[in-house]
C-alpha cells in the first residue's frame, strides 16, 4: 500500500480543492478523506505531502519517442522515463517513426513496449499511408487495435478532398484528427518565425500565414463534417482567434499549445540557436501573448509538450541545416507553474484542467480524477520549490531550457498504483 498523508488535493474533474489523506492498493485509490487513520505495515510507503500539490496524473497528447527507427534520439523505455519525472502518467505517441504507424503490426509493437514501462504508453496512427498524403490508412482497422486517433504530424496534408474523407472517417470511429497546420507555399526555412529576427539572421523563414492558411481550412472542414479535431501546437494569434470563432460556430475542435510557445519568442533564436528553432517556430511577444489569452479564456485547451528529441551532433548543424524540435517532458509542468500560475494567468486547477481533464476528453480517455475506485494515477509536486533544468533522463538534451531556474518540483509520479517516478531529494 502506499499512504499519502497531508495531500492538498487539486481535482480538475470536480474542480475542488481538499486536504485529505489518501490510501493506495492494488492500483486503485481505496481510501480518501480527511485524518484518515494508518496502520501501516512493513512493506507499505508513506508519503507525507504536506505542501505539496496532489493531482490528477498528466497527460500528453503529442510527444515523439521515435521508437521504432530512430532511437538514437529517443525510444519508448527512455521517453516514458522521461514523461515519469515530469509528472505523466499517461501519453500518445506521434506516429511519424521509421517505419511510420500507418499499419496494425507497427502499431502493435508501439503498443507492447509500452505496456512494458510504469506509464500509459498511447499511440496515434498516421492519417495517411507512408505520410505521403495521398491515401486514407485503414483508420477502421487502426482504431480497432487501438490507435488513440490520428495524426501524420510533422507534414501538413495538404489535399483537401483527403482531409474531408479522414474528417468523416474519424466522426464515424468517434476519434480525434491531430493536425500540424504549415503550409510549405508560404515558408522558406521552417523553424524560424519569418520577421525581425529572421531578417537579422538573414533567414526568410516561416510566416504566421503558412499556419493561419491550414487552420482556417480545416476549421471549416471540421464544423461542416462534425468530426473531432485538434490544431496542434498553435503559434500564431490569428490561429487562435479562428479556433475560438470555429468554437462559436459549433465545431468540436481542441487546440494545443507547447509551453515554449507560451514561454518564449522569437528572440530566443538569437540567444540558443537551433535549441529554439522548432515547427511552427517561436513567434512575437504579441502571438505570445495570445496564445495565454487563450488559454485563459478557453480558446486553446490542453498544453501538450510536442517532446521531439534530436542528437547533440544533429542541433550542432547550422540554423537552416538543424532539425526543428525540442524536448520537452522534464519541464512542462514548471514552466506552466513559472510562466502561468505564478503571474496570475492561470489558477492552479486552471493548469491541471489543461495537462490532464481537456487532453483526456480529446483522445476519449476515462478520466475519473481523484475519486474512491479510481486508478491511482497520480502526481505529486511542489509549486513553491525552484530548481535548475538539467540532468535529464531522455537520451537527448535539446532544451533551450537548459540552466534555467523554474518553480514546481516533481516529487512522486504515481501510475497504477505504483511509484514510478520519486525525487532523489525526498
Amino acid at each position: 500500500m502506499i499512504w499519502i498523508r497531508n495531500a492538498h488535493v487539486i481535482d480538475p474533474t470536480d474542480k475542488t480543492e481538499k486536504n485529505v489523506d489518501i490510501c493506495i492498493s492494488d492500483g486503485k485509490i481505496t481510501a480518501i478523506g480527511e485524518h484518515l487513520e494508518f496502520t501501516v505495515a512493513r512493506e507499505d510507503v508513506v508519503i507525507d505531502a504536506s505542501g505539496y500539490v496532489v493531482a490528477p496524473g498528466l497527460m500528453d497528447v503529442h510527444v515523439h519517442f521515435r521508437d521504432p527507427g530512430l532511437t538514437y534520439k529517443e525510444d519508448i523505455q527512455t521517453g516514458a522515463r522521461a514523461a515519469a519525472k515530469g509528472g505523466f502518467t499517461t501519453v500518445v505517441c506521434m506516429a511519424n517513426t521509421k517505419p511510420p504507424i500507418d499499419n496494425v503490426e507497427t502499431l502493435k509493437y508501439v503498443l507492447k513496449e509500452g505496456e512494458k514501462t510504469g506509464i500509459r504508453v498511447l499511440s496515434a496512427a498516421t492519417v495517411s499511408k507512408g505520410l505521403m498524403g495521398a491515401e486514407l490508412t485503414d483508420m477502421e482497422a487502426l482504431k480497432a487495435n487501438g490507435a488513440a486517433g490520428f495524426t501524420d504530424d510533422g507534414i501538413p496534408l495538404l489535399n483537401e478532398t483527403l482531409v474531408k474523407d479522414a474528417m468523416e472517417m474519424a466522426a464515424k470511429l468517434n476519434l480525434p484528427l491531430s493536425f500540424h497546420e504549415e503550409d510549405p507555399a508560404f515558408i522558406v526555412n521552417n523553424g524560424i518565425n519569418h520577421g525581425s529576427v529572421s531578417e537579422q539572421l538573414g533567414i526568410y523563414g516561416s510566416p504566421a500565414l503558412a499556419e493561419d492558411s491550414l487552420v482556417a481550412r480545416d476549421l471549416m472542414i471540421a464544423l461542416h463534417t462534425k468530426a473531432p479535431v485538434n490544431i496542434q501546437h498553435i503559434s500564431s494569434k490569428s490561429s487562435v482567434k479562428a479556433v475560438k470563432f470555429a468554437k462559436e460556430l459549433g465545431a468540436e475542435v481542441y487546440a494545443e499549445v507547447t509551453p515554449h510557445h507560451f514561454s518564449l519568442t522569437e528572440e530566443a533564436v538569437l540567444k540558443h540557436g537551433t535549441l529554439a528553432k522548432m515547427n511552427p517556430p517561436l513567434r512575437t511577444e504579441e502571438d505570445r501573448q495570445a496564445l495565454i489569452q487563450g488559454l485563459k479564456d478557453g480558446s486553446i485547451d490542453i498544453i501538450a509538450t510536442d517532446h521531439a528529441p534530436h542528437s547533440t551532433e544533429e542541433k550542432a548543424k547550422g540554423l537552416k541545416e538543424a532539425p526543428s524540435g525540442i524536448i520537452g517532458l522534464e519541464t512542462a509542468l514548471s514552466l506552466g507553474v513559472t510562466n502561468l500560475v505564478r503571474p496570475g494567468h492561470l489558477t492552479m486547477m486552471e493548469l491541471m484542467e489543461k495537462m490532464s481533464l481537456n487532453p483526456s476528453k480529446l483522445y476519449r480517455i476515462p478520466f475519473s480524477g481523484i475519486q474512491m475506485d479510481g486508478p491511482a494515477d497520480l502526481v505529486i509536486f511542489d509549486p513553491d520549490e525552484t530548481w535548475t533544468v538539467g540532468e535529464y533522463v531522455s537520451k537527448s538534451v535539446n532544451s533551450p531550457f537548459t540552466g534555467e531556474s523554474l518553480y514546481g518540483r516533481v516529487k512522486y509520479t504515481i501510475c497504477k498504483g505504483k511509484i514510478v517516478y520519486q525525487d532523489e531529494k525526498d
